[in-house]
């Protein structure tokens, strides 16, 4: 799908579903051109490593359906893409131009606490069918409880709490599309050098000491940046170490 399908991406809204990733998936072969896939609620709503994402009524899920026809490491560009359309998006509806950074690899924060996360899931890249779901999910009234995140992560916030703006999801929606929309033109044809500067202008904690968690391995490290492809570089004692994948912790 080609980033000229963008600004005319349709769009599904179902009252309820399991997860709007999932049935990205199961609609992926009957759909011609991209397509958000919003719902009131989910009822198995999932983040990253499959933990659960709490989905009540009134927060923000839904799904982008594409079929990409680009190699899988250029694909996975595309969770940049999201978080500064997210970025954007907030910042049209609320009128704060502060307060929302972006998190490696894939949180928007809102004053510091986890505001959206971002789940990319696929199927048959490089093969005659590609699927890509890039779910979103953003807490536009109602957060989880602090007591259940593990220590050291990011606690998480609602936007109605942090800024005192009601956004309805269809709203948030009609903001968010066509903002993805322009990123997602931007990468097609410039490349992911426009989004990784202005991902970086927007980090949180860049500079600064964090710590990145693979399986069991933890590394503690100065945030330097991230690279051409994506990937978290920690200037550690040895020198600067490049992270394709892992969790964050301040």
């Amino acid at each position: 799908m080609s980033a000229k399908g963008q600004p005319g991406a349709g769009r599904i809204a179902l009252p309820e579903i399991d997860s709007t990733n999932a049935e990205g998936f199961r609609r992926a072969a009957g759909l011609p051109g991209p397509t958000w896939i919003i719902a009131g609620l989910q009822t198995a709503g999932r983040g990253r490593r499959a933990r659960p994402w709490a989905s009540p009524q009134g927060n923000f899920h839904a799904t982008l359906v594409l079929k990409p026809v680009e190699p899988p490491e250029h694909v996975a560009l595309r969770s940049f893409a999201a978080a500064l359309a997210l970025r954007d998006a907030l910042v049209a509806l609320t009128g704060l131009p502060q307060g929302f950074t972006l998190k490696w690899p894939n949180d928007v924060l809102c004053n510091g606490g986890k505001l959206a996360g971002i789940l990319l899931e696929s199927q048959g890249l490089g093969g005659p069918d590609p699927v890509l779901c890039i779910g979103i999910g953003v807490n536009l009234i109602a957060a989880p409880d602090a007591g259940l995140v593990e220590t050291g992560a990011v606690p998480p916030v609602s936007l109605l709490q942090e800024t005192g703006f009601r956004v309805a999801p269809e709203a948030f929606l009609d903001a968010l599309a066509p903002a993805y929309g322009k990123w997602e033109a931007r990468l097609a044809t410039e490349g992911f050098s426009p989004l990784r500067e202005a991902w970086l202008f927007h980090a949180a904690r860049l500079g600064e000491t964090i710590r990145a968690r693979t399986g069991q391995d933890t590394r503690e490290g100065v945030f330097q940046t991230i690279d051409a492809t994506g990937n978290l570089i920690l200037r550690m004692a040895q020198g600067p170490v490049a992270i394709p994948a892992a969790e964050v912790f301040f």
